[in-house]
């Protein structure tokens, strides 16, 4: 009966378990650590008072949570370094895009030039090197994170099956062991009420049957029978129980730890590797090669290569670049003349030489010429060749040089001017040819010159004709009137308040125009002066061709895919459904496209200065890139203007900086 009262625990079921474990971790059941020694250094070097709770009843329950925490722990760290990755990737970025648009405002010939503009743009190429590494070092970072990402998907598949295994086994072992203690206790009761019904005690009663009283014979009979057959099956309940425990502390549980504890330092491993590689590896390469672009290392300071940022810096000469700046202008400065004298045009006659207003003209040699009627016909004469009014303020007595005749009056010399009239200057100016004054035309010259509009039919016309047809005649894929307005606004007018929204001079747009008509290969517009410093007739002109095109920049067959585009919500869809559509533009479209975009990019970075940001631009460029009169209706210029600013919003997702 002593067998059947409880379940033989030996005392050498630890020792038992140890050398199970053991097996198994020679066995190479389980998981692999990384170095494929850590199972069975973490296994022999455990302590007593470890070992046994991980090898007792709640040993896997333990372990489970030991392993969410590390698993806890990788993902927190990923996370972290995400979000430092973002960081990372957007101030590299903005350090790049600064760099750009610094780089691009250091060539203006606002700037200055020489040693410092040299210098100032090796400064740039540093700062751009540093972008660099912090790119580097933000791809790092979210490489490690998703390292980690997997690291920790898979320890978590690792526990969900040996949490389903392991606890199921010792759940199972648990029920059989409570099914036991209910058979023992059944067991002990019958055989109780046997022991009492066997010596005769009598406190129980007459005991009633189903079919009337029993006897006490009877009665210790049927308790005899229900006592045999509850040993029986208490008795089977222990064998079970007793051999899945066994099992269960042989073979499950050592082969639910193994594995656990391999999981465990796997993930702890892998969680501290990329901590050794995000402390003193990566984060010490970022200083050092942003150490090593500002300041090289001494060695390397005699080989050709990279300068530091101090020498950089100390190679600017000041006033050196002032004296080469003013040095450069030596040659429109000319030879000053200090003889200021009047130089008679030999056109007007050599009958006289004119003198200084200050010194009298001689008299005649013959003293016969100064009497008669005719004696001061020879003396007014040349006083016709000198500019009008010129002599109106002397005395015509005085001017004749000291006349003999004193009895002519002023009326009478004057009376041979009444004649002859005035000199008409005006007709003896030559005249210019149109568009040779280099500097600003005066107000009343601009009418004048609007004759320019009226010139005979251009020789190469530009406004008005297809991309493609440009394209056949001058070879280049982006017009030349594209190009130079696009140079211009770039040059000067980036900061210009108020750019492609303001009207320029309508006389300005008519003669540029003109001038592109005719012979566009001769315009500069690098110099302010050929377009009158006037950048916003530059910007109209520009609108102007595109407004001018047969069809439009983003073609009447394209339109609908546009329109159809524009009307998406989703971003994402919108722009890449704009992408595909610019896509498929023809090449002379696409390049023109992407030379105004890019364009229009730099101005709206420019927008807390001038005033236009995307939508702004937007608005300006709709009806102007996609025809005004393509759309079925006046509700499509909403649309138009969505396409142009979903473009402008994604400039650098559409289309290649380079």
């Amino acid at each position: 009966m002593d067998t059947r009262d409880s379940i033989d625990r030996s005392s050498n079921e630890f020792t038992q378990t140890n050398t199970a474990l053991n097996s198994a971790v020679s066995d190479g059941g389980g998981g692999e650590s990384p170095n494929g020694q850590y199972p069975s250094t973490a296994a022999n070097h455990m302590s007593p008072a470890a070992d046994g709770v991980m090898h007792s009843d709640i040993g896997i329950n333990t372990l489970l949570t030991r392993l969410k925490q590390s698993i806890a722990s990788a993902r927190e760290f990923a996370a972290f370094l995400k979000k430092r990755s973002i960081l990372e990737e957007e101030h590299a970025q903005g350090l790049k895009k600064l760099c750009r648009s610094s780089h691009e405002a250091a060539r203006r010939p606002e700037n200055r030039q020489g040693s410092y503009a040299l210098n100032y743009d090796e400064t740039i190429r540093i700062h751009d090197r540093m972008a660099d590494n912090g790119v580097q070092f933000a791809l790092s970072l979210h490489q490690m994170h998703e390292d980690l990402q997997d690291l920790a998907g898979i320890m978590e598949r690792g526990r969900k099956h040996w949490k389903q295994n392991g606890l199921s086994a010792e759940k199972r072992v648990q029920d059989l062991e409570s099914m036991m203690e209910k058979a023992k206790a059944k067991y002990d009761s019958l055989a109780e009420d046997y022991d009492r019904a066997r010596t005769g005690d009598k406190q129980s009663g007459r005991v009633f049957g189903l079919k009337g009283p029993k006897s006490a014979a009877q009665h210790e009979e049927d308790l005899n029978r229900k006592v045999q057959a509850a040993d029986s099956d208490y008795q089977s309940k222990v064998q079970l129980a007793k051999s899945q425990r066994q099992d269960l502390i042989s073979t499950l549980r050592p082969q639910a730890v193994k594995s656990l504890l391999d999981l465990i330092i796997e993930c702890d491993s892998g969680l501290t590797l990329q901590l050794q590689k995000f402390g003193p590896s990566f984060n010490e390469k970022l200083l050092l090669g942003n150490g090593l672009c500002v300041s090289p290392l001494n060695g390397q300071q005699n080989i050709q290569g990279p300068r530091s940022l101090r020498d950089v810096v100390y190679q600017i000469d000041n006033t050196r670049d002032l004296e080469n700046y003013v040095s450069s202008f030596a040659s429109k400065a000319g030879v000053k003349n200090s003889d200021i004298r009047y130089e008679r045009h030999p056109a007007l006659g050599t009958s006289q030489q004119m003198t200084p207003t200050n010194v009298r003209v001689q008299p005649p040699a013959n003293p016969q010429s100064s009497s008669g009627a005719q004696g001061p016909i020879p003396q007014i004469g040349p006083t016709q060749g000198q500019p009008f009014g010129l002599t109106a303020g002397l005395n015509p007595i005085d001017a004749s040089g000291g006349l003999d005749n004193q009895d002519n009056s002023p009326k009478q010399q004057y009376v041979p001017l009444t004649g002859v009239g005035p000199p008409q200057l005006p007709t003896a100016r030559p005249s210019t040819p149109l568009y040779s004054q280099a500097s600003t035309p005066t107000p009343t010259s601009y009418h004048n010159d609007l004759s320019a509009t009226e010139m005979p039919p251009p020789s190469r016309p530009v406004f008005g004709v297809s991309l493609d047809d440009l394209l056949r005649r001058d070879g280049s894929a982006i017009p030349l009137v594209v190009y130079q307005c696009l140079q211009a606004v770039d040059l000067f007018g980036l900061e210009v308040e108020g750019i492609y929204r303001l009207s320029g001079s309508a006389a300005h747009v008519a003669k540029l125009r003109a001038i592109f008509d005719n012979d566009s290969s001769q315009v500069d517009f690098r110099n302010p002066e050929n377009f009158y410093h006037d950048v916003n007739s530059v910007a109209g002109l520009l609108k102007q061709f595109f407004r001018d095109l047969p069809d439009p920049l983003l073609t009447k067959e394209h339109y609908p895919s546009f329109i159809e585009a524009a009307r998406m919500d989703d971003d994402i869809m919108r722009r890449d459904s704009l992408h595909a559509t610019i896509n498929g533009l023809p090449d002379p479209n696409y390049a023109t496209l992407r030379a105004l975009t890019l364009h229009l990019n730099r101005v709206q970075d420019h927008s807390e200065v001038n005033r236009m940001n995307a939508g702004n631009l937007a608005i300006c460029f709709g009806p102007t890139l996609m025809g005004s009169s393509t759309g079925p209706n006046i509700s499509d210029a909403g649309w138009q203007v969505r396409v142009i600013d979903t473009i402008l919003q994604n400039t650098y997702q559409i289309f290649d900086e380079d």
